[in-house]
Order: C-alpha cells, then sequence, then structure tokens
C-alpha cells in the first residue's frame, strides 16, 4: 500500500442490521464515547467493532460470532428458507481514499458469510454471494481492468474476502492495484486494534516480570510498569503526573517494589520530608482508581507494550492504533472521567492513537476539544 498519504483509520461504523441496532452510523473521530442509559447499544456497537477487527485479522467466523443469534436484530423473522441473520460495515480513509466494507452473515441454520462489498472511488472492488447452499464457499467477483473487466473465482465462507484478497490479486493491472490498495487499507485500519477491560479484582496481586505487554483486562500492570519505568521514562513520569489527578491522596511517583520471591507489584509513592518514602500497593486502592491507572497507561503506551500485532508490513509511523474500551468510565467519578478524557484527546491529537469507548455518562467529556460524543438512545 501506499505509505506516503495518511494513515488508515475507521471513520465510521454501520450496524445495518445488528442485534438491537438497525440502519445505524456512527461516525468516528479520534476519541469517540458512545453515551446513552442502559440497553441503548453501546457496548453492541463496541463488538461489531471489534467483531470487524478479529476478521479482518484472518479470524475465523465461529471464533468472532460463537453466539450468533445474539447479533440478529429483534423481532427478525425467518425467509422461506429459514434463514435469518445480521448485517454490518465501515469505512475506512487512508491512501486509496474511503473505501467502504459490507458485510451480510446468516446466522441461522448455518453460520456463514452469504455477502460481502468492497467499495471505493464509486466502483465496486469486490462483492460475494451465496450461489450454492450445499458448498462452503461463496462467489466472489473482483476488480480487474484488464481483457476481463472482473475475476470470479470461489472464495471460503467463514473467512472476510477484503483479508483474503491480498494472497489472490496479482496486481498486475490498473485495476487490480486499486483493489489491493483498498483491501490493504480496510485489513490495516482493522488488525491495529486493542480492546481493553481493565479488571481490578485481577490487578491487585504481584505478578512476576515478563515480556511487558499489557493484557485485555490489565491484569498484569505490575509488570507493564516494571518495563515502561526503565523503558519509557518520560510517558512514565507523565504517568505519576495523571495519577496525582486520578487518585487520592499525594502521589511522588508509580513505583515498582521486586519481592523475594521474585515478583513485582505496583505502588504509589507519597513522599515524605524525612526517612524513605511512604508507598501504598495498588492492591490497596479502590476500583475506580485501579481503572483510572490501567486506562491511563493504555493511552501513555503504544504497540510496543500493548499486546497487538498491527500489520509489520507498514512503517508504525503510518500506522494508527484503535482502542476499543466498553465501560470507559465504570468505577470513576466526574473528575477522574474527565481527567481521562482530557488525556486521550491529548495523546490521540497526533493520529497516532484513537479511542472508542461506551459511557454510562459523558457529562464530564463534553465540552473537551477532539472528543466527540455520540448519544445513543433505546
Amino acid at each position: 500500500m501506499d505509505v506516503t498519504g495518511p494513515r488508515p483509520t475507521l471513520t465510521e461504523l454501520r450496524l445495518s442490521a445488528f442485534a438491537a441496532h438497525r440502519a445505524r452510523v456512527l461516525p468516528l473521530g479520534p476519541v469517540t464515547l458512545f453515551a446513552g442509559p442502559s440497553g441503548s447499544g453501546k457496548s453492541t456497537a463496541l463488538r461489531a467493532y471489534e467483531a470487524l477487527a478479529r476478521l479482518g485479522a484472518g479470524a475465523a467466523l465461529d471464533e468472532v460470532f460463537p453466539d450468533p443469534a445474539a447479533c440478529v436484530p429483534e423481532r427478525s423473522e425467518r425467509d422461506d428458507q429459514g434463514r435469518r441473520g445480521f448485517r454490518i460495515g465501515c469505512t475506512v480513509d487512508g491512501p486509496a481514499g474511503p473505501v467502504r466494507l459490507d458485510l451480510a452473515v446468516q446466522a441461522d441454520p448455518q453460520l456463514r458469510i452469504v455477502g460481502e462489498r468492497l467499495t471505493g472511488q464509486g466502483r465496486t472492488l469486490l462483492s460475494t454471494a451465496l450461489r450454492d447452499p450445499g458448498r462452503p464457499s461463496v462467489q466472489a467477483a473482483w476488480h480487474t481492468a484488464g481483457a476481463d473487466r472482473v475475476t470470479r473465482a470461489p472464495l471460503p465462507d467463514d473467512r472476510l474476502g477484503t483479508a483474503l484478497l491480498p494472497l489472490r490479486v496479482a496486481g498486475s493491472t490498473d485495476g487490480q492495484r486499486q483493489v489491493l490498495a483498498a483491501a490493504e487499507q480496510v485489513v490495516v485500519a482493522l488488525r491495529s486494534v486493542f480492546a481493553c477491560d481493565p479488571r481490578p479484582e485481577r490487578m491487585r496481586e504481584p505478578v512476576l516480570p515478563g515480556e511487558g505487554r499489557l493484557r485485555r483486562g490489565c491484569d498484569n500492570l505490575a509488570e507493564v510498569l516494571h518495563r515502561t519505568r526503565h523503558e519509557c521514562t518520560r510517558r512514565h513520569a507523565r504517568l505519576t503526573s495523571v495519577a496525582r489527578a486520578g487518585c487520592a491522596g499525594p502521589v511522588t511517583e508509580v513505583g515498582i517494589e521486586e519481592l523475594t520471591d521474585g515478583t513485582v507489584r505496583a505502588v504509589l509513592a507519597r513522599g515524605a520530608q524525612d526517612g524513605p518514602d511512604p508507598t501504598t500497593p495498588l492492591g490497596r486502592l479502590g476500583d475506580g482508581e485501579l481503572r483510572f491507572l490501567a486506562l491511563a497507561l493504555v493511552l501513555l503506551t503504544g504497540p510496543g507494550v500493548l499486546a497487538v500485532d498491527p500489520a509489520a508490513e507498514v512503517p508504525g509511523a503510518l500506522q494508527s492504533l484503535t482502542v476499543l474500551a466498553d465501560g470507559l468510565d465504570r468505577c470513576l467519578d466526574s473528575a477522574q472521567a474527565r481527567e481521562l478524557a482530557s488525556l486521550a484527546a491529548s495523546i490521540c491529537a497526533d493520529g497516532h492513537l484513537r479511542l472508542v469507548g461506551a459511557v454510562g455518562e459523558a457529562t464530564a467529556a463534553r465540552g473537551i476539544a477532539g472528543v466527540t460524543v455520540v448519544d445513543l438512545v433505546r
């Protein structure tokens, strides 16, 4: 793909028919917060985004949708063949211009992709359709623009066709190169995703030092802090500054203690005029403080620290990592929520990181430059 243009980023999520959503188009900015009451579909929207991301990374359909019936729109009726399904999609901006991906999935009687469409620059670049229900494949057609305007071939019905195109298209004609550029742009944007949901109950115990890559639940927070304290001193210092705003009592440093059994635990140094600094193990902090620190650490690190494998063929400077955070404000007070939203806006301003989160209450984030609040209703 062209590595001189803008970074591939999702700018729109479409939930055409997915669970409680119908004909929903959600704009995505550098920091996007889905807000609304319980049952309005905030978590469902993030689930659809993560599903597209996993399909873009090559995951099989049954791994991505273990309970496909839950994705079928409510009160959806079966057709004459007893089939029901759901539809999702997205738009990815980048060097190839805006590229749309739309996906139709049959949930029952058998889980399979029954239709996929990739479009860009006013042209259908890939389309698939289920021609023979008895075969585990769909008939695909992609733009060629050579002697044969379209190339046709079967593709598996349990994989995203767009992710398979770089293995199928030679790139010998202008049309094929356009298809490849669009497909690679979508795949790069989709696979550069880190889904995060810090679990305080798993973050309180000391852990063994390791590779220092932060996991989804942030249960290895102490291990990662052990690494960043030595390798990312400037960002670690900023984390300490953020901790002062989000944790009760004085904070002079977010530190690490190495215990005699070889494990490490994270602590807050409290500062003292005489003698050694008193410390508070992070395990003694409240759930809100732990979630606040974990989410701040996620925002202040990047692909080298977070447990995500972005496209290796694209230079890091041209990639944009998207953090998905369900319940972003869970357990946080309004001051912590606003501090976290302000930090996200600051970090995401340069385009290397994006945040899409779900919040129960968006009052604290409204009015912060760079933060887009998308209000959902039941």
